[in-house]
């Protein structure tokens, strides 16, 4: 995946973050950032912030579903953004292979959260993955 992707998907999870720590709407913080000359917002970023808004109830069912030891709740904010973001690629971005969205979340924890992060996004997300067939969406 370009670095351009990974960039924009980055931008995605500090927007998520900003609306959860806020307390505000995804929508709103796009608008903002729109309004700043820079960093610009690009599509990517404000098609994939979107969609894994729209869907975050769902997300959130599976992820509480599927965290071993875990509560969401419990999850550091950053990580459970990056996770929605990831659980969204996986189960609903057709144009995404599993394994590059699974790819694409560990990278951006690594690039984001703690040293532990990476491994338990990418145990959670694989979990999904190995049961995406029996999940209704």
């Amino acid at each position: 995946m370009s670095g351009a992707r990974r960039k924009a998907r980055r931008r995605a999870i500090e927007v998520l973050y900003e609306a959860e720590v806020r307390g505000i709407t995804v929508e709103d913080v796009i608008e903002r950032r729109r309004a700043q000359p820079e960093p610009p917002i690009n599509e990517f970023t404000e098609r994939l912030a979107r969609a894994v808004d729209e869907r975050r109830a769902r997300i959130d069912e599976l992820l509480d579903e599927y965290a071993i030891g875990w509560t969401l709740e419990r999850m550091p904010v950053v990580d459970r953004n990056i996770l929605r973001m990831g659980a969204h690629e996986l189960l609903w971005a057709e144009d995404i292979p599993d394994g590059v969205a699974i790819a694409e979340a560990v990278g951006v924890a690594k690039e984001l959260s703690t040293d532990e992060s990476p491994g338990f996004i990418s145990g959670l997300l694989s979990r999904l993955m190995e049961n995406k067939s029996t999940l209704s969406l």
